[in-house]
Formats: structure tokens, C-alpha cells, sequence
């Protein structure tokens, strides 16, 4: 809810001034989002034959990025990094609400190859917005230059 202060008024829309010129507004920024819902491109199946490809992941913190650096498995084998990291983020794969490195390891190629595309998204490139005007109406509004939206 946003506050208008020293009005006492309430849920009003508050105009926040545009850093590049005066008398634009600014868009406000969207609010922190933390999970990300995907499906996987071929799916889990695990040991009862059942095929899990709907979850989530969630943003990564330091601690998900630097405990696995001190696991044995990582030390031996860096590319198990992304592994280990994985199984930190997920959150949910199906119905399984307890993931790890185990379950990540028993993924297909391509779904390992979707959740690393993904995480890169997710946590090191965000979202690249624009604040652009059409050229024939001056119409202003805002796009993603990042492309798809994240999990599909």
C-alpha cells in the first residue's frame, strides 16, 4: 500500500520524478520477486516411474554460492559445483519437496542444461528494462530486453 505523506491520504498513486528529465515519471519498480516456477523440457523420474517437471527456484543467496566450494564432491570434481548448487535452489521438482544433489544428478542432460540457463537468468542477469517511446503516438512504456520471461 502506498502512502501519501503529509496528506494522510492512502492508496494513492504516488509520481516520482524520472532521473532523465523533468516532468517524466518514472515506472515504478516491481517488487522483489524470489521463486521462479519452471517446467522442465523432459522432466524427473524417479524411482517409483513418476515424472516430475513442474517446480520452483528460488533466488540464490552467498551462502547457497559458498558453502559447496568447501564440499568434498565440488573439491574433487568442480563441475559438480553446479550440481551441488542446484539442489540448494530448488525448492520443489513435482511433488517433491526435498531435493538434492542426488535427485539433480539423475536429471536429463537437457533439464541440467535448462535449471543452468536458468539460474544464470535468475540470479546474475535479472531483468534488463528500457523506458522507451513509440515513434508515431509517443506513447511511453517500459519492455524487458532480456526476452522471454523466466521458466518458459
Amino acid at each position: 500500500m502506498r502512502r501519501s505523506f503529509g496528506t494522510g491520504l492512502r492508496d494513492q498513486p504516488q509520481a516520482v520524478p524520472a532521473q532523465d528529465g523533468p516532468g517524466r515519471l518514472a515506472v515504478p519498480p516491481d517488487p522483489l520477486r524470489t521463486e521462479f516456477p519452471f517446467t522442465l523440457p523432459r522432466g524427473y523420474v524417479d524411482a517409483a516411474g513418476i515424472l516430475h517437471r513442474d517446480g520452483v527456484m528460488r533466488l540464490a543467496t552467498a551462502r547457497d554460492e559458498l558453502l559447496p566450494l568447501r564440499d568434498d564432491r565440488v573439491r574433487e570434481n568442480p563441475p559438480y559445483l553446479s550440481v551441488v548448487l542446484l539442489a540448494r535452489v530448488i525448492t520443489r521438482l513435482g511433488g517433491i519437496d526435498d531435493v538434492h544433489a542426488g535427485i539433480v544428478e539423475n536429471l536429463f542432460a537437457s533439464d541440467l542444461a535448462f535449471l543452468q540457463d536458468l539460474y544464470g537468468r535468475v540470479n546474475a542477469e535479472g531483468h534488463a528494462r528500457a523506458a522507451i517511446a513509440c515513434p508515431a503516438c509517443a506513447h511511453e512504456f517500459t519492455i524487458d530486453l532480456s526476452g522471454s520471461r523466466l521458466g518458459e
